[in-house]
């Protein structure tokens, strides 16, 4: 359940308070140990945010809460509530959430009725794509490599988002979107590695979904 504050509390928490789910665990062991804390957070708010809109009775509540979010991203960590588990991770951000609001921007581009407008779509890829730029900023790396990192962070978004969707005419939508991208994930430097391998796991299935992940894991494409 949620307090109205819209900050999480109780068993709604367990999420945050237990480990990734699998794909996320296995993508996070191609990364640099260096480089997990600050993956581990950024998955952490994603995954949050997105149970936010599923477990959400209406699109107000759901507005509510990531309003909430909003906030805090926007805070300095000091003025942040102990016992969040998921603000904790982002302390490894090192002062740079604010990076992550276009994520929360993002999400709640899905809030509404189904057909949603691909406009909405597209903003909704774009805000998961920012924040993995924004990741590849705080883990150090160059301006080339956050352009790499923000089409590569597209691709996998509009891709999981393909995935997820259940409306003919937004899947369609979507589709028409990533015809548009690049067909395969940029070269990656190893602390950006987690995500073709999500992209991977996301876009293929069985065995072969396993195989691929672990190429890109180990060599980048």
């Amino acid at each position: 359940m949620h307090d109205s504050s819209g900050t999480p509390s109780g068993p709604a928490r367990h999420e945050a308070d237990s480990d990734l789910p699998a794909p996320h665990r296995l993508a996070l062991a191609y990364a640099p140990a260096a480089a997990r804390p600050a993956w581990t957070a950024l998955l952490a708010l994603d995954l949050r945010l997105a149970a936010l809109l599923r477990e959400a009775r209406e699109p107000l509540l759901a507005q509510i809460r990531l309003a909430w979010w909003r906030d805090r991203l926007n805070e300095e960590s000091a003025s942040w509530p102990i016992g969040e588990p998921v603000l904790a991770a982002l302390a490894s951000w090192r002062g740079r959430h604010r990076l992550l609001v276009d994520l929360v921007n993002g999400w709640e581009q899905l809030l509404g009725d189904a057909p949603l407008p691909a406009e909405r779509l597209a903003a909704m890829a774009h805000g998961r794509a920012t924040a993995i730029a924004a990741l590849a900023e705080v883990l150090g790396e160059g301006d080339q490599v956050r352009e790499r990192a923000m089409h590569a962070g597209r691709l996998w978004a509009l891709s999981d988002l393909a995935a997820h969707l259940n409306h003919p005419a937004e899947i369609a939508d979507v589709q028409a979107l990533l015809a548009g991208e690049p067909s395969s994930m940029p070269l990656l430097p190893r602390s950006l590695r987690p995500l073709p391998v999500m992209h991977a796991l996301v876009t293929r299935h069985g065995g072969r979904a396993i195989l691929v992940a672990m190429r890109l894991g180990l060599f980048g494409r």
